[in-house]
C-alpha cells in the first residue's frame, strides 16, 4: 500500500508559499507558509498534519487493541500536541503527547491501559516518529 501526497514551493523560506494536496483529494492545492508554520496566520502546515495523521492512527490502534481483549469502545477521542524545537542540529520535532479519552462503558482499567500502551507503541505513525511520545489516556 503507497499513499501519495506533494508540495509545491515557491519563492524564500519567510516570503514564499506553498502548497499540498493530497492524492485522496481532501487536501487540495491547500496553501502553507513560514506565517503558517512558525508563527500565528492560521492555516496548516507539516507538524499539524503530523499532529493529525498520529491522533487519528492512534485511535485505530487502540480499537484494534481493544478488538484482541473482546472489547469494542463506543468512542475513542484522541488529541496529539506536536511539539517543534529549534535545536543545535535545527527544527526538530522533538515529543508528541497524546490526550486520549476512551467510552468504553463497564471496561477493565487495567485492560484498556495496556491496549493503550500496545497501541502508543505499535501505531505504524508512532513507530515512524523519532520523537519522545507521551501518553494520557483515561476511561471516561
Amino acid at each position: 500500500m503507497i499513499r501519495k501526497a506533494n508540495a509545491k514551493w515557491q519563492g524564500d523560506l519567510k516570503s514564499g508559499k506553498g502548497i499540498i494536496s493530497t492524492e485522496s483529494g481532501v487536501l487540495s492545492s491547500t496553501p502553507y507558509s513560514f506565517t503558517k508554520r512558525f508563527e500565528s496566520e492560521k492555516g496548516t502546515n507539516p507538524e499539524e498534519l503530523i499532529a493529525a495523521a498520529h491522533a487519528g492512527c492512534f485511535s485505530m490502534a487502540l480499537s484494534a487493541q481493544l478488538g484482541t481483549v473482546g472489547i469494542t469502545p463506543e468512542s475513542i477521542e484522541t488529541s496529539a500536541d506536536v511539539s517543534l524545537d529549534k535545536l543545535d542540529s535545527g527544527w526538530t520535532v522533538t515529543k508528541v503527547h497524546l490526550t486520549v479519552r476512551a467510552r468504553i462503558p463497564g471496561a477493565d482499567t487495567a485492560k484498556f491501559d495496556t491496549a493503550a500502551k500496545n497501541a502508543k507503541e505499535g501505531c505504524p505513525i508512532s513507530k515512524l516518529l523519532k520523537a519522545e511520545i507521551t501518553m494520557d489516556a483515561k476511561l471516561v
